[in-house]
């Protein structure tokens, strides 16, 4: 997988989308300006539910050149037509996920310490997605990550590592310098008025910041 995927990676949640926004718009708008991967997360979805919207986003990620990865679902993702899942550290490991799936899958994982991204890095992951960055608002029990450990945590993995957490345009600059691929943001992007503009004005900004890494 190339670094790159992670630059500017969305992942969606429903519940933070302003009026007049369907899921399906909104991911068009966000590819539009410029989201690099997109990560489908619906914690409440039946997998029947759950199948039927990533089949839709994946006629519409697959059509406008970017990878679809799924949240947790590991049993799904041949059934979506996904290109990857991201497994969380309650969640199937990233060896038995690696195990299942095979080489031609994306598999991402979670990291919140250097520890846990070294081994995400050894059992077979393709990038890591480490914080929380900045706490999070749809994650209310993420616990804020010390944004310098990621200069670290850079220097020891060598697989792509963005950076997820609370990150807006606003605080984005914050994370310069430290070795990290890119950032993953849910309300930054989906949470906006304008999801095409807004999502164009941060892809600037991490081309800018990350995009020599």
């Amino acid at each position: 997988m190339k670094k790159e995927a992670v630059l500017l990676y969305g992942i969606t949640n429903e519940s933070v989308l302003k009026d007049g926004y369907s899921l399906e718009n909104a991911v068009e708008d966000a590819i539009r300006g410029g989201i690099t991967m997109l990560q489908f997360r619906d914690k409440t979805a039946s997998d029947q539910e759950y199948v039927e919207k990533a089949r839709r986003l994946h006629e519409i990620t697959h059509a406008m050149g970017i990878p679809l990865i799924l949240n947790d679902r590991v049993h799904l993702v041949k059934e979506c037509q996904a290109e990857g899942v991201h497994v969380g550290q309650s969640d199937s490991s990233v060896l038995e996920t690696r195990r299942l799936l095979g080489s031609d899958y994306i598999v991402g994982a979670t990291a919140h310490n250097l520890e846990e991204a070294i081994c995400g890095e050894l059992e077979g992951a393709d990038y890591l997605g480490i914080g929380a960055a900045f706490g999070s608002k749809t994650k209310l029990d993420a616990k804020a990550f010390d944004i310098r450990e990621y200069a670290t945590i850079t220097q020891e993995v060598e697989i792509p590592i963005c950076a997820i957490g609370g990150i807006n345009g606003e605080n984005m600059q914050e994370l310069a310098g430290m070795g990290l691929s890119g950032v993953a943001m849910i309300s930054g992007i989906f949470g906006a008025r304008d999801i095409t503009a807004e999502t164009s004005a941060l892809k600037a900004e991490a081309v800018r910041l990350f995009g020599m890494n």
